[in-house]
């Protein structure tokens, strides 16, 4: 029996983020080039996304490349631009079909004008997508997105269209590249890796972490679900007490119409 019929429907994440990590090693493993463990990333990205639909999970986002990676090897990085142009015209359709809608987030202006014009061009198809917005991070580090978003504040007020005095958490947070998306709920790392690598720093200030030591290309849908149902089982407390969490849900006496 899968473990999605343990999913309490009422109970699940708005957001769930995750670092697809482990590609490399899974290769490896199995006497492999890196890019062959890329490869067969794809079809654990292609599972995901099917499983967080049928949760109706509003948002999933996939740390694709981090801007880190322009660091590897050329051959590796020019292979990932091209497996992921790859990729992007292969699942579009898939994506069309079920209602999905695509956002990427990060420095975009540093990938390759092919891929660029792959990834413009799957946004554009799918932009009427409802039933579920998967958001890639390419060319993404949050400690980009920061400085970014802190450049445009101090340009806004050199500028005279903001005040000092005006600043606070959701002048920031509406500069992010995440503006307008909830902060995840559940972040989710694969590969066994005990860090979350300069991913969504600020927006995960109170998300619940899973690790999991299953690669990247052995994640499937009954690990996603499971991942769901660890989640479930945590209390979110936001700095609060326990006690202060109970003293806010209402109680089935509380909600009865006695009248």
């Amino acid at each position: 029996m899968s473990l999605i019929n343990r999913i309490d429907p009422n109970r699940l994440p708005a957001h769930v983020a995750i670092i697809m990590d482990g590609n490399g090693r899974w290769a490896k493993t199995r006497g492999l080039e890196r890019g062959e463990g890329h490869k067969e990333g794809i079809a654990s990205v292609r599972k995901v996304v099917e499983a967080a639909r049928k949760l109706a999970i509003p948002y999933l986002t996939l740390y694709a490349f981090s801007t880190e990676n322009w660091d590897r090897p050329a051959e590796e990085v020019s292979g990932l631009m091209d497996l992921m142009v790859h990729a992007i015209a292969k699942e579009t359709e898939g994506l069309k079909k079920n209602d999905v809608k695509v956002h990427c987030i990060g420095d975009v202006e540093r990938l390759p004008n092919y891929a660029r014009t792959a990834l413009d061009e799957c946004i554009r198809e799918t932009e009427s997508g409802t039933a579920l917005n998967v958001v890639f991070a390419l060319s993404y580090s949050s400690r980009w997105e920061l400085t970014q978003s802190t450049q445009q504040i101090v340009r806004e007020v050199m500028s005279g269209k903001l005040r000092e005095s005006d600043i606070d958490e959701e002048t920031l947070a509406n500069r992010l590249t995440t503006s307008g998306m909830p902060n995840p709920d559940l972040l989710i790392r694969t590969g066994g890796e005990l860090r979350i690598s300069n991913f969504l720093l600020w927006q995960c200030a109170y998300s619940e972490f899973y690790f999991t030591d299953t690669y990247w290309p052995d994640f499937g849908e009954e690990d996603f679900y499971q991942a769901i149902l660890e989640f479930q089982g945590r209390e979110r407390r936001y700095g609060k007490t326990s006690e202060q969490l109970e003293s806010l849900t209402p109680s089935k006496d509380s909600s009865t119409n006695n009248d």
